[in-house]
């Protein structure tokens, strides 16, 4: 009941947090660390560049587009750099152009491999991996159209979670460690790439009420740590009761059809 009672106050009564990120903003900038995207940290990492303190901001978009687009806004005043990862159904191509010409990163939120088992009605994960090479497909496919319509290559990507994927066993970015689908796609780096994540001291990510941060708190971790990736979503920051019950109803649905 607990729980329950937790998932409602998260999804339709929680005050908005963002007042709490602009301090997040305005205390890393005041504590000299460079706020940058995925995509300038890891080239500068392999040109050993990067600054000293960094705070990399990631932006998984599995939802609520509207206050993205507020965490934009608030980083765009702090002179803030992000990376913004989208799934299908969060594309909003004037957006993205807009988070790229900020200089900051819109890129892609993938999940081919959970929509492929849902849409086929696979259950076990070795059936699953059997058709990765129609999976990479669709995953070309759909990243050639996303570069296509934005007018900029992906450079970076970052793989989606999904019940599909903790049922099965089976995780997205299994998908790429297909060296070549990388080199024929132009990924640079994908965000759960080992590479990547040694270059970083502490990775924090945001968790719903009463959670908040794990491991720890980034004001707390600020000073203490030089290079920090931040993972946040948008529905964790505000409350927006149209989008997350569309989102739980879709889950719901989804559940019951894989059970059939």
């Amino acid at each position: 009941m607990k729980t329950f009672l937790n998932r409602v106050y998260a999804d339709y009564l929680m005050p908005s947090r963002l007042g709490e990120y602009a301090s997040l903003l305005q205390a890393a900038n005041e504590a000299g660390y460079a706020q940058v995207s995925v995509r300038s940290f890891f080239r500068n990492l392999n040109r050993e560049q990067a600054p000293r303190k960094t705070l990399v901001h990631r932006h998984d978009i599995d939802s609520d587009l509207r206050t993205a687009k507020k965490m934009f806004a608030l980083e765009a005043r702090h002179g803030v750099r992000a990376s913004y990862y989208f799934r299908l159904c969060t594309l909003d191509y004037g957006f993205m152009r807009e988070i790229e010409a900020a200089g900051s990163e819109a890129s892609y939120h993938y999940e081919e491999v959970a929509d492929f088992a849902k849409r086929h009605r696979i259950r076990k994960g070795d059936e699953l991996r059997l058709r990765f090479p129609e999976i990479r497909e669709l995953f070309a496919r759909n990243i050639g159209q996303i570069a296509s319509r934005l007018g900029a290559p992906l450079a970076t990507v970052a793989s989606h979670g999904d019940f599909a994927n903790r049922r099965l066993n089976v995780i997205n970015h299994e998908l790429l460690r297909d060296r070549a689908l990388r080199t024929r796609c132009g990924i640079e780096c994908e965000s759960y790439d080992a590479e990547l994540l040694r270059g970083f001291d502490l990775y924090i990510s945001d968790r719903k009420h009463p959670v908040y941060y794990t491991p720890m708190s980034p004001f707390a971790a600020l000073g203490h740590f030089e290079r920090i990736c931040m993972l946040t979503h948008p529905v964790q920051w505000e409350t927006n009761w149209i989008e997350n019950t569309r989102c739980n109803w879709r889950r719901l649905v989804e559940e019951m059809a894989w059970r059939i």
